[in-house]
């Protein structure tokens, strides 16, 4: 009897080493899993390329320059393989997101500018992880920016102003951010991230006439 109560004592001791290491391993593989990234989606928000004056003025095309900048935003997001396209119903947003369309064989769905929390919300849930492109007007991008969670980094865009492109990215966990940068011959300089703050009033949306 005196013989095998060590004996005992070992193999208690053996089998609690044992799971203690099983134990360890497992939550070893729980705080790797933690670790994961975020899953991102980016958003690319650009604002139609310039109008032709002389065209119609309920639905103008777009101008020499107009087109020169739509092949130039095909040479800036091409290489981004988004995987939807968006743009409204209008000849100036759908011309400017054209060359793209062609490029990347993708068929641009039409959106309501007017209700862009909804445009958000389908992207985040049909396209999260991946990157998409939005082609609208001056006087709506800030407010879909805004429907993303991110901050407008600007307080208007001017009615001569068609280089705007805007790079919204959104996680769980994080605040969505927004970078501000150009697209054509005359390019905007890359701006610093903004983060959304904790709280915001939401910006309301405005009919696409610009």
């Amino acid at each position: 009897m005196t013989a095998r109560f060590p004996f005992r004592i070992f193999l208690l001791l053996a089998v609690f080493a044992a799971f203690a290491s099983r134990s360890a391993s497992a939550q070893t593989k729980v705080k790797v899993k933690t670790k994961e990234k975020p899953v991102v989606t980016t958003v690319y928000i650009v604002r139609h390329a310039e109008k032709d004056s002389t065209s119609n003025p309920a639905d103008p095309t777009l101008s020499a320059a107009g087109q020169a900048r739509a092949l130039a935003l095909r040479q800036t997001l091409e290489k981004r393989h988004p995987a939807a396209l968006f743009t409204t119903n209008t000849t100036r947003t759908r011309t400017t997101l054209a060359p793209l369309a062609a490029a990347t064989k993708l068929e641009p769905q039409e959106y309501d500018p007017r209700r862009g929390r909804d445009l958000a919300d389908l992207i985040l849930k049909q396209y999260a992880g991946k990157s998409v492109v939005v082609v609208g007007h001056s006087n709506t991008l800030l407010s879909l920016i805004d429907d993303f969670g991110a901050v407008p980094p600007v307080d208007e865009i001017g009615e001569n102003e068609y280089d705007y492109l805007f790079t919204v990215r959104v996680a769980d966990g994080v605040s969505p951010t927004v970078e501000t940068r150009g697209y054509g011959a005359e390019r905007k300089p890359l701006n610093k991230a903004k983060a959304a703050p904790a709280a915001m009033a939401p910006m309301t949306p405005a009919a696409p006439n610009k």
